[in-house]
């Protein structure tokens, strides 16, 4: 693994607009526009390291399967801070059936330098982010800059793929409707569901654009429906569950998902039971089931025990936020009581040319399927962090 400086194509934000990437640039705190994709520079890889990392994806994601079939046996939902029965019972129910419930994809956030193994930063399981950059920008610039070589990426063709192996299990004679929120201010939640209903297009569905604020509930009926009261039966959201549970319709969300396909029913994407997976206490309990596994971090979630130096993550969060470190000098921060908390040992991200680098290796349907590289300046990758290309050389 190795990072190389080198000049951007003339036209390049142009170009990656024109792939999908509808925000090539950030506006900083200080109101400047900076670059998110990053062409100044690439990362390269051997095959070898590719086909390790892939083989490393592969463990970790059994890991996460065996840790939520743990969860729900031995009913450790309120380790997870779900201390609603209700709620715990439809996760379970969901995990259960989740043979029947599509599961589309998911995104491991690896501390790697290309020096030792691959460790497990978190896993992020029901509204991954930075697929489209992965996906497609990459690869073209890579056909363009690097003619006849390779990408750890086949992003795309899995998604078309998972899609059409899944179709059967989506209820017969109705769209797909595939929702994002109007909140989304930059646009990346709704570039992803957008690319996401190109895929489900391509896989030959038929599908429909929602807003999240546009479902509604027809209480007479006993099912969702959208602003022309159509019902909807079959639903992709970028919409984390922990945010729909807490809703004024999470608990319709939930009983009509486990209608199993019955009258009023709705086939929520991704499922309830990723719930077990998108939550940073899965990180202690992937350590308390397999203690120093070389892919792992100790974690643990009643506070840093040993550690002398520790991250501690709230149980739910996106971009980095509450994320505080202590590496062992000075008073250690102390975090908010109010938050649950993951503490899990401190791995700091590694420095190519002072850039702190985390490798992002997707998963489609349970096999591993591309690699994100985002950049950041500080030691927590946050909304400011740059994505760079990669390549296998």
């Amino acid at each position: 693994m190795q990072r190389h400086r080198t000049e951007p194509r003339p036209g390049w934000q142009q170009t990656v607009e024109e792939q999908g990437l509808i925000y090539p640039l950030t506006r900083h705190p200080d109101g400047s526009l900076r670059p998110y994709w990053d062409e100044s520079a690439y990362y390269s890889f051997t095959l070898p390291e590719v086909e390790a990392l892939e083989g490393v994806v592969e463990e970790l994601h059994r890991l996460c399967l065996e840790a939520a079939a743990h969860i729900v046996a031995e009913d450790r939902f309120a380790d997870l801070g779900i201390t609603d029965p209700s709620v715990a019972a439809a996760v379970a129910g969901s995990w259960r059936r989740r043979a029947e419930q599509p599961s589309l994809y998911a995104r491991f956030d690896l501390r790697y330098d290309g020096t030792g193994p691959a460790k497990l930063l978190e896993y992020n399981a029901d509204t991954p982010t930075s697929l489209v950059e992965a996906a497609s920008p990459q690869w073209f610039w890579m056909e363009e800059r690097f003619p006849g070589a390779d990408q750890w990426n086949s992003l795309h063709e899995r998604l078309v793929a998972a899609w059409r192996s899944q179709a059967r299990l989506l209820p017969p004679g109705h769209p797909v409707h595939f929702a994002h929120s109007h909140d989304d201010e930059l646009g990346e939640d709704q570039m992803t569901v957008v690319y996401l209903m190109e895929t489900a297009r391509q896989a030959g569905l038929d599908t429909r654009s929602l807003a999240v604020e546009d479902i509604g509930w027809d209480s007479l009926a006993g099912r969702f429906v959208d602003r022309q009261c159509r019902f909807l039966r079959t639903v992709f959201k970028l919409y984390p569950w922990e945010w729909l549970v807490s809703d004024a319709f999470g608990a319709h969300a939930l009983r009509t998902a486990d209608l199993g396909g019955g009258t009023g029913s709705t086939l929520w994407i991704e499922p309830a039971w990723k719930m077990l997976l998108s939550n940073k206490a899965l990180l202690a309990v992937l350590w308390e089931l397999n203690p120093g596994h070389p892919n792992l971090l100790p974690a643990y979630l009643d506070g840093p025990r040993g550690l002398a130096r520790w991250a501690a993550k709230p149980l739910l969060g996106r971009e980095g936020a509450g994320v505080l470190l202590h590496d062992g000098t000075g008073p250690a921060p102390v975090p908010d009581p109010a938050v649950r908390h993951c503490w899990q040992e401190l791995a700091p991200l590694p420095d190519f040319d002072g850039n702190r680098t985390v490798l992002g290796a997707w998963v489609v349907e349970d096999e591993p399927a591309g690699l994100g590289i985002r950049e950041s300046a500080g030691p927590v990758t946050d909304e400011y962090a740059r994505f760079l290309p990669h390549v296998i050389l």
